[in-house]
């Protein structure tokens, strides 16, 4: 007689399904009137860019098959976003472990400070084309001169922030290391790791994107499948909307990739600001 009914699931989950559409419903509705916009400024025969609707009639194909191949530069453009990010990989995990090495040991030593971090200031303003050419010569191939201008775009924030980071470490948790007698190997992994994990990973969402922008703009003058490519050979054909397509791809992408770390790092840090 008196058994409790179960609760509606709108009413147990209320505050989840509010959340979820304060968060999604004002970014489409800002999306929708973009498009309207953009919509109603291109509409004209006249207009030098392509409105939506345009890019869907003759881009549909690219926004529908992602995965097509028909030939070694007929393929749909998740393969090409692949490529770019084979390459992003191998650049950014190198940049990734030689900046958390270098930043914790410039971060422990005074003289490093003092001699490295001036340099480390002037390179990190280089933009990433400025580093292709050197790295054309050097290595004679495309492909490790891409792989060459991601690394050397993405290290400097990770090694700056790694070792500010390293620098505030409190020194309560360098005395306790003292008082258990923990050599540098175990110091570097128990304590330094550990408590400049939230600098280590903000200079970590810096580096993947500035990653993924280089090996955009690389690709546009070293060639091959890549994304960077078919954007430069789709404006040589005339195909504007390929390239806004592209575009998408690549924003969607770049924000994926900045998404990854930054769950990454709440997980590795549990939450932890960088103070």
């Amino acid at each position: 007689m008196f058994r409790r009914r179960p609760t509606p699931l709108l009413i147990k989950y209320r505050a989840q399904i509010a959340a979820f559409f304060a968060s999604t419903i004002p970014p489409l509705v800002t999306l929708a009137l973009l498009l309207l916009v953009w919509e109603l400024m291109c509409a004209k025969p006249s207009s030098a860019l392509p409105a939506p609707s345009r890019i869907w009639m003759e881009a549909h194909e690219l926004i529908l098959h992602p995965f097509y191949v028909a030939g070694s530069q007929d393929m749909g453009l998740g393969w090409r976003v692949l490529t770019s990010l084979r390459r992003v990989a191998v650049g950014f995990g190198l940049a990734s472990v030689s900046g958390v090495l270098l930043g914790a040991f410039v971060g422990q030593s005074v003289w490093a400070t003092r001699g490295l971090d001036p340099i480390f200031q002037v390179l990190r303003t280089v933009p990433p084309l400025a580093w292709l050419p050197i790295s054309l010569a050097a290595f004679r191939d495309s492909q490790p001169s891409a792989i060459f201008v991601i690394f050397i775009t993405a290290i400097w924030p990770i090694v700056i922030n790694t070792a500010a980071g390293v620098r505030n470490i409190p020194q309560d948790y360098r005395n306790v290391a003292a008082v258990l007698r923990l050599n540098q190997l175990e110091f570097f992994f128990k304590i330094m790791i550990p408590a400049a994990a939230p600098y280590i990973f903000s200079g970590l969402r810096i580096g993947v994107g500035l990653s993924w922008l280089a090996i955009v703009a690389a690709e546009m003058l070293t060639g091959g499948v890549g994304i960077g490519f078919f954007i430069w050979d789709a404006w040589n054909s005339s195909r504007l909307p390929d390239i806004f397509v592209a575009l998408i791809y690549i924003g969607v992408t770049g924000f994926l990739l900045d998404r990854l770390v930054a769950v990454i790092g709440r997980l590795a840090t549990r939450g932890a600001p960088a103070n």
